[in-house]
């Protein structure tokens, strides 16, 4: 589904991104960790077209899509959530998540002024396929409520709700339990793992090694920008290099 090959990224004659190279399987849950500077988010960044790599490729589905702009790769299939939310928080919940289907609408002014009453369907079928998005990331509850009204952990859940609404093949999530109490971060678990079950592929960056390896199926592992490993889960945990520099006692603990 996804294949990066000898990514790099330079800032200012700092890498951030140093020779990456690692796969991930269609329909899998592939965590990307490392500690806090070690170029997770700058990887997703270089992945999902908002930096540009200074060396290496970046292949979609067998398509080249390095340097790629955002917006085109939302119509080959990839959406994502960020780390910091991206809600409007000036818009409702179901306003939020219909912004996530106008790549798959035809809502320029002449079409509006041609075809008022198709405008009207169209958006009320997609006012409908958000509320099912919302309910199938647990926020259904909120409809109509403005977004500014939602606690943090409903829009954790609303982000997502927003990046399915694309209809991608493959979802990346930035720290998406970031900021979650325990009881939330469940929530954000089992959600991942149904939309997973549901055919999608997912790439998730986190922090919490108990939520990543209770539903990952391949981890790889960064340090200081490059991949010190990439394996299964149990790989991983067994990895000394991996226990030095990272999972320390916490491996151990979870085995």
């Amino acid at each position: 589904m996804l294949e990066v090959k000898r990514l790099c990224k330079s800032f200012g004659g700092v890498s951030a991104v140093d020779d990456v190279t690692f796969s991930v399987e269609a329909g899998s849950i592939h965590s990307v960790i490392g500690p806090n500077g070690a170029g997770k988010t700058t990887l997703f960044n270089l992945i999902t077209g908002i930096y540009t790599p200074s060396a290496g490729q970046i292949l979609f589905k067998n398509k080249d899509i390095t340097g790629l702009r955002p917006d085109k790769l939302a119509r080959l299939g990839m959406s994502r959530t960020f780390q910091n939310l991206q809600i409007c928080m000036n818009m409702t919940a179901c306003e939020n998540v219909m912004l996530g289907a106008h790549l798959r609408l035809n809502h320029g002014i002449l079409a509006g002024m041609a075809h008022l009453r198709k405008l009207v369907r169209q958006d009320a079928a997609c006012r409908e396929e958000a509320l099912g998005f919302m309910q199938f990331a647990g926020v259904g509850q909120y409809g109509d409520s403005d977004a500014s009204q939602m606690p943090f952990g409903a829009l954790k859940r609303l982000e997502i709700a927003r990046a399915l609404a694309t209809k991608p093949s493959i979802l990346l999530l930035d720290e998406p339990a970031a900021g979650l109490n325990h009881t939330e971060t469940g929530e954000i678990s089992e959600l991942i793992k149904k939309i997973a079950s549901s055919g999608l592929t997912v790439v998730l960056v986190e922090h919490d090694m108990k939520m990543v390896m209770h539903i990952s199926d391949h981890v790889t592992v960064l340090n200081y920008g490059t991949k010190l490993a990439s394996g299964t889960v149990a790989e991983v945990r067994q990895n000394p290099a991996v226990i030095s520099a990272y999972l320390g006692t916490t491996a151990q603990q979870e085995k």
